[in-house]
């Protein structure tokens, strides 16, 4: 265990100044669920990270044979293949996979592999009811079976149940399909737990992909990740973001070995500002200029907000963001109930390993991370789910705009200031992964509270590879 000043807090008992994450939901103007008051953490040690895992190709092959074939996957959503026959390609982690729609509604995954010369079988998401490698034809149906060997005399050894295609497992949940290489283990709601009971709330079924942008990023796919698990780089990373978000005070949360949160509250400021002088209405001016999820993001109405004498600036903004989603999106019930937290701050999970969906009711950012073809580089989406009207089926989702490693996120004008902010993180990250590889010590050092996230998926990305 590392040694520890005797004269500081309690090891992980330490928290920044100011109003707590509590403290501001006892002010919400709606009652708050009771798993967003609940505190779940739990210190895990203070040993450095050795940089090795971002670095090591040795670290990768061994990622990609002991930890992704064994663990729920993010695929794809409902809504980017409605239709009997329609099928996305997935890969990730040297691994290609048909994910396709049956007649029944149902989803199969098969690997995206001819079984005759190893040609893939697809290179792009479609629409097909049989899969006919290009090479020399072989034809398979899209539930995996058999279709048709030409010159089928020539191989009387092979029956029609050895040449079906090897499957992944699928699972789905709220809009969402998974996949798992390997077969058996925990279920999608245990792996998920406890986000099937909170996220019963936001229904991410009742939404549909309205923004979708990968771009490569010339870091390390942990690297680029967590960048996205902590809040309190805001205060040199987003200086624009500070007067409208509690950055170091935000509250983090571990569930298990595969779940973890932070929540950020944003309508106030950051202990890191000075408030002499700063009025409530400057802190909505902040937020309506640089928050990358306010409502006229996604909608054509004016965005607006005057705080009147006596009210703050959280509780000003949790007015309006609940008025204008409910006219944008319908589901007035649903908004009519919304706390200030759920319409206005950010509520941040992840899911070991690479799977990160915002909560709450406003349009919700969901991020994914795939490792690329050496530890260098990865491939880092963002996706945004907005919520439809309940008297409309869901629609058809966007398709990837996907950006090269020469572009930026500022290059996808549908992401708004999201953009922006997205490109602040990318200035550091490169420098990242060049320090980690010529780092004297080799070590990474976290945080015991704010960078508890980081050093749980580290402990349980472990125990796969030590298996």
């Amino acid at each position: 265990m590392a040694e520890r000043d005797p004269t500081i807090a309690a090891a992980g008992a330490a928290r920044s100044p100011g109003a707590t994450w509590t403290d501001i939901l006892e002010v919400d103007g709606r009652p708050v669920p009771a798993f967003l008051k609940e505190e779940s953490y739990r210190y895990l040690g203070s040993e450095p990270i050795d940089a090795t895992v971002y670095t090591s190709a040795e670290h990768q092959a061994l990622e990609n044979a002991r930890m992704w074939p064994n663990v729920w996957q993010f695929a794809a959503r409902d809504e980017d293949m409605p239709e009997p026959g329609d099928y996305i390609v997935y890969e990730n982690a040297g691994r290609s996979f048909l994910v396709v729609r049956q007649d029944d509604g149902s989803v199969r995954a098969m690997h995206n592999v001819c079984l005759h010369r190893g040609r893939k079988l697809r290179l792009e998401d479609g629409s097909a009811d049989r899969f006919q490698c290009p090479f020399h034809g072989f034809t398979w149906n899209k539930d995996g079976s058999l279709a048709d060997i030409p010159c089928r005399w020539d191989f009387t050894h092979l029956t029609d149940a050895k040449m079906q295609l090897p499957e992944a497992e699928v699972a789905r949940w709220q809009g969402y399909i998974f996949l798992r290489e390997n077969h058996g283990g925990p279920s999608i709601e245990e792996f998920l737990a406890p986000l099937p009971e909170f996220f019963e709330r936001w229904r991410h079924d009742q939404c549909t992909t309205a923004i979708w942008v990968g771009k490569e990023v010339a870091a390390n796919w942990k690297v680029t990740m967590e960048a996205f698990m902590e809040a309190w780089h805001t205060i040199v990373t987003h200086p624009q973001l500070l007067p409208f978000t509690g950055d170091a005070n935000t509250s983090y949360n571990i569930y298990g070995d595969n779940v973890n949160v932070a929540y950020t509250p944003f309508g106030v400021m950051s202990p890191h500002i000075d408030p002499e002088g700063k009025e409530q209405q400057w802190i909505v001016d902040e937020f309506i200029k640089y928050n990358g999820r306010s409502a006229d993001n996604y909608a054509d109405s004016p965005y607006a907000v005057t705080v009147p004498e006596g009210m703050s600036a959280r509780r000003a903004l949790g007015e309006a963001m609940r008025k204008n989603f409910a006219e944008t999106f319908g589901h007035a019930d649903l908004h009519e109930q919304a706390t200030d937290v759920e319409v206005l701050d950010g509520l941040v999970y992840n899911v070991f390993p690479n799977f990160a969906p915002w909560g709450g009711y406003m349009p919700n950012i969901v991020y994914r991370w795939r490792p690329g073809s050496d530890p260098d580089h990865c491939l880092m989406e963002v996706r945004i789910l907005v919520r439809i009207p309940e008297d409309q089926p869901i629609p058809r989702g966007v398709p990837m705009k996907l950006l090269g490693r020469d572009q930026k996120w500022t290059d996808a004008p549908e992401l708004g200031v999201l953009g922006h902010v997205f490109e602040q993180d990318m200035e550091n990250l490169p420098y990242v992964q060049d320090g980690l590889k010529v780092s004297k010590t080799g070590e990474v050092q976290l945080g015991d509270y704010q960078e508890i996230r980081i050093r749980q998926f580290h402990q349980t990305m472990r125990k796969y590879l030590d298996a």
